[in-house]
């Protein structure tokens, strides 16, 4: 195994989860705002899950999106 070739493919993959996330959680609150489902100034629980085969790795983390 290659640690430098390990170590770029994580960041590149964790780079991608990190930017896609975000721009879906963002479309999310806004169209949730503008439907009115909810007001804008709520903390909404998140939890992300990650996942990879070959390995059994299940690792998830609790947090939460604050919107004011």
């Amino acid at each position: 195994m290659n640690e430098d070739v390990l170590n770029t493919s994580v960041r590149k993959f964790l780079k991608t989860v990190g930017v896609s996330s975000q721009r879906e959680i963002e479309k999310a609150v806004r169209e949730a705002v503008a439907g009115g489902r909810i007001k804008g100034g709520e903390t909404l629980p998140a939890k992300m899950t990650l996942t990879v085969g070959g390995i059994g790795l299940a690792f998830t983390i609790d947090g939460a999106i604050e919107l004011e």
